[in-house]
């Protein structure tokens, strides 16, 4: 029940933000940013309603990857720290350090908030943490390079890659969380970095490593459905979850063309394109905003849900990743 009751709260806030921070703070919360600063090794809390820095952690060597959306424990992954930090995501307490990794890299968590799944390239594994208990409950190997990977919103499917120029996508079974197992692995016919569920789960956007496209495919049988006119690769994508009336709708990035685009994700077209920062690769979503992160520049950029740029701040020397919480 708690844990219902925190994450009815965190949908009700985000929620509000749809109008803009200064609504989500009459609704009892600000919107706040978490962002892995990779070069000074911390995990900065950026108010977005002002931009002030609002709390600094230091962390295991190069942070690179922050999940902080779902539940209360944000989940940080160092990849040359050979380390994930779980920390309470409103006061940024550090809660416990994982070590037993040999190059983790990216991180996603459950919808219930109850499980975080973590990719470790060098050694082949998807690495699953049960986040009440604070600790490896299984390795799963999958193969070299696992990397990039994506959460089906039913909680029964996770997609990971091999690599970030992946020939290979692995398809897993997580219908029992403790104890993923391999459904089968296939050929997208693209080199593959990032992937996304859609909201209703009938979707998987697959962002492309080395062509100007977006390509989705049907979730159930990964037939290809249409592709995506998109910057130059590597392309991130986002969606709002929390939302019903945005969640038809991706977010696109191109951080070597600095832009970003929206795209009505039921049939592929570009709605809106609009100019972000050099280097903003990686993306978030909360209520009415759309959050990106400049891992050249250190800017963190903030726009509305019809990506009119409200802010652009810089908070570091690089910004690698961003994950937005409501305090």
């Amino acid at each position: 029940m708690r844990r219902t009751s925190l994450a009815f709260g965190l949908l009700a806030a985000t929620a509000a933000i749809a109008s803009g921070s200064l609504t989500a703070a009459r609704a009892g919360g600000a919107p706040v940013a978490l962002v892995t600063a990779e070069t000074e090794n911390a995990l900065l809390a950026i108010s977005l309603p002002d931009g002030k820095v609002l709390r600094r952690v230091t962390l295991p060597a190069d942070p690179e990857n922050v999940v902080a959306d779902v539940g209360h424990t944000a989940v940080v992954v160092s990849a040359r720290g050979h380390a994930v930090s779980l920390l309470d995501s409103r006061s940024l307490r550090v809660i416990k350090v994982l070590r037993d990794f040999g190059a983790p890299h990216l991180a996603a968590v459950t919808p219930d908030g109850e499980w975080a799944y973590v990719t470790d390239d060098t050694r082949g594994q998807l690495v699953t943490i049960e986040l009440a208990s604070k600790r490896v409950v299984d390795r799963l190997a999958v193969g070299a390079g696992a990397h990039h990977l994506t959460i089906s919103p039913n909680r029964r499917r996770l997609w990971l890659a091999l690599g970030e120029h992946a020939r290979t996508v692995v398809i897993i079974d997580t219908t029992q969380p403790n104890r993923p197992r391999i459904l089968r692995r296939f050929d997208p016919g693209i080199a593959v970095h990032d992937l996304g569920f859609s909201p209703d789960g009938r979707q998987v956007w697959l962002t492309s490593a080395n062509s100007r496209s977006v390509t989705v495919v049907e979730a159930h049988s990964a037939r290809r459905l249409f592709a995506v006119p998109a910057g130059p690769p590597p392309q991130h994508v986002a969606f709002n979850h929390a939302v019903s009336n945005l969640s038809h709708f991706a977010y696109v990035t191109s951080g070597n063309s600095g832009r970003i685009e929206k795209v009505d994700a039921r049939n592929g077209h570009v709605l809106r394109v609009a100019p972000v920062p050099y280097g903003s690769f990686n993306l978030t979503t909360a209520g009415g905003l759309v959050v990106t992160s400049s891992l050249t520049n250190g800017t963190l950029t903030e726009l509305t849900d019809q990506l009119r740029v409200m802010r652009n701040l810089k908070v570091a020397p690089a910004a690698r990743d961003v994950g937005v919480v409501i305090w």
